[in-house]
C-alpha cells in the first residue's frame, strides 16, 4: 500500500527519470548478470586503510571536522597537488574536502552559476552535469566530441561562447570515452577564455588512471587555467572506496570562497574517520602513484580476453573504462543490444546512448574493467560468445 500525496508539486526536472544506471542495475540483477556496467571496484581496498579508518573511530573521531575539512588532509592534498602538479594551493582558503565528487561538483555550479547563464559541456558527459546546470536556473549547452577519438573541436567551442557564458566543464581522463587531455588542448582552452569572466569546472576524479605513460594535463599543471578553474577529484576513485562519498575541490580562494557558501548548507562536513584515514594514507606516495599500472594491467588482461569477441575495441587513454564497437555485427541500438546481452548473454554493460542529452546512438557500449580478474574472464567469455542479429 501507498500513500497518495495530497498536495500537488511542480517538478524542477519534468524530464528526469529513473537513469538507465538503475534500469541495467535492475535487469542485471533479475537475471544475475555479470557487472562489467559499474564504474566502482568488486575487488577490496588496502586492509591497511581501513584499519586506518577504524582506529581513527577508536580514538574517538567521530563527531563533526571542521567544515571545509581536517587541516591534515587538506595539508596532505595540497602537498601531493604541489609535487605532482607545480601548483600551491593555501590550505586554508583554497582546499575543500567534500561529501564525494559528485557533491564537490554540484557546489561548484550551485555556487558559481546564476540563472540564466550558460555552461559549455561536452558530450558524451557523465549524467549529472545538465541536471544541476538546469537545477540552479542555468542553460546547458551541450557540444559533441568529435568520433572516433572523441576529441574536443575548439573551433566548435569559440562558436557556442557568448555573453552568458558563465562556465565550461571539462572532464579529463574522461568518462564513458576513456580518452584524455594534451597539454595542446590545455593551451586551445586557456587561449579562448583568456580576458573573460568564464569559469573552467574540472572533474578530475580518475587523475591518477592513465596509460601508456600519459601524464595528466589537469587544471593545476597550467598556471593561467589554475587561476580560474574548480578542480575536483575523489578519494573514492582513487582508492578503490567509491561508497566512502569523499572527494575535494582545490581553487582560488575567491571561486572557493562560493562554493563553501553552499558546501556549508549542504553537508557541513565530509565524514570524519575518513578523513583521518586519508591524511596518513596520502603522505605515502605509493598508495596512488601505481594506479596506472595497476588499471593499464587490467586494460590489458580485458583487451587480449576479448580478442576473439566480435566487438571492435576503441582506445583507452585513462580512467577504468573501454568503449566497444558492434556496428560490424547488428543495427540494433545501444539500449536494445545491452538489453540483449543482459538476458541472452548474461553481462552487464552501459549504452553510450546514456550519456547523450539527445539519445546519440554510435552504436558502441561502455565496459568497466574495474573488476577482480575473475569477473574479467567471465564477462569475456559471455562477450565472445555474442552473435550477430
Amino acid at each position: 500500500m501507498t500513500i497518495k500525496s495530497s498536495v500537488t508539486s511542480r517538478s524542477k526536472l519534468p524530464d528526469v527519470g529513473t537513469t538507465i544506471f538503475s534500469v541495467i542495475g535492475q535487469l542485471s540483477a533479475q537475471h544475475n548478470a555479470i557487472n562489467m556496467s559499474q564504474g566502482a571496484p568488486n575487488f577490496p581496498c588496502d586492509p591497511a586503510l581501513v584499519q586506518r579508518v577504524m582506529r581513527a573511530m577508536e580514538q574517538g573521531h567521530n563527531q563533526y571536522a571542521p567544515m571545509t575539512g581536517l587541516v591534515a588532509l587538506k595539508e596532505a592534498l595540497a602537498s601531493k597537488v604541489f609535487t605532482l602538479y607545480g601548483q600551491q594551493y593555501d590550505v586554508n582558503s583554497e582546499v575543500l574536502i567534500t561529501g564525494s565528487a559528485s557533491q564537490g561538483i554540484y557546489a561548484a555550479i550551485s555556487g558559481l552559476v546564476h540563472a540564466g547563464d550558460e555552461v559549455i559541456f561536452f558530450e558524451p558527459a557523465f549524467d549529472s552535469y545538465a541536471p544541476v546546470v538546469r537545477l540552479q536556473g542555468g542553460v546547458p549547452v551541450a557540444l559533441k566530441l568529435q568520433l572516433p577519438d572523441f576529441a574536443i573541436n575548439w573551433d566548435d567551442v569559440r562558436a557556442a561562447i557568448t555573453p552568458r557564458t558563465r562556465m565550461i566543464i571539462i572532464n579529463t581522463p574522461h568518462n564513458p570515452s576513456a580518452q584524455v587531455l594534451s597539454r595542446e588542448d590545455l593551451d586551445q582552452l586557456a587561449a579562448i577564455i583568456r580576458n573573460s569572466d568564464i569559469v573552467v569546472l574540472s572533474d578530475e576524479v580518475y587523475e591518477h588512471i592513465l596509460f601508456d605513460g600519459r601524464q595528466h594535463q589537469g587544471m593545476a599543471t597550467h598556471t593561467e587555467l589554475a587561476q580560474r578553474s574548480v578542480i575536483v577529484s575523489s578519494f573514492g576513485k582513487t582508492f578503490h572506496v567509491t561508497g566512502w562519498r569523499v572527494g575535494y575541490c582545490l581553487a582560488p580562494a575567491e571561486l572557493m570562497a562560493e562554493l563553501v557558501k553552499v558546501h556549508q548548507f549542504m553537508m557541513y562536513a565530509a565524514d570524519t574517520p575518513m578523513q583521518v584515514a586519508f591524511a596518513d594514507y596520502l603522505r605515502q606516495p605509493e598508495n596512488y602513484l601505481g594506479l596506472s599500472e595497476f588499471y593499464q594491467r587490467k586494460r590489458d588482461t580485458l583487451i587480449a580476453l576479448l580478442a576473439a569477441s566480435p566487438f571492435r575495441l576503441l582506445p583507452s587513454a585513462g580512467s577504468f573504462f573501454m568503449l566497444a564497437s558492434y556496428a560490424d555485427f547488428s543495427d540494433e541500438s545501444d539500449s536494445e543490444m545491452v538489453k540483449r546481452l543482459i538476458v541472452d548473454y548474461g553481462v552487464a554493460t552501459i549504452p553510450l546512448s546514456a550519456f547523450y542529452t539527445d539519445g546519440t546512438d554510435n552504436k558502441l557500449i561502455r565496459l568497466s574493467f574495474a573488476k577482480d580478474d575473475a569477473t574479467l574472464r567471465a564477462g569475456a567469455e559471455a562477450l565472445c560468445r555474442v552473435k550477430p542479429r
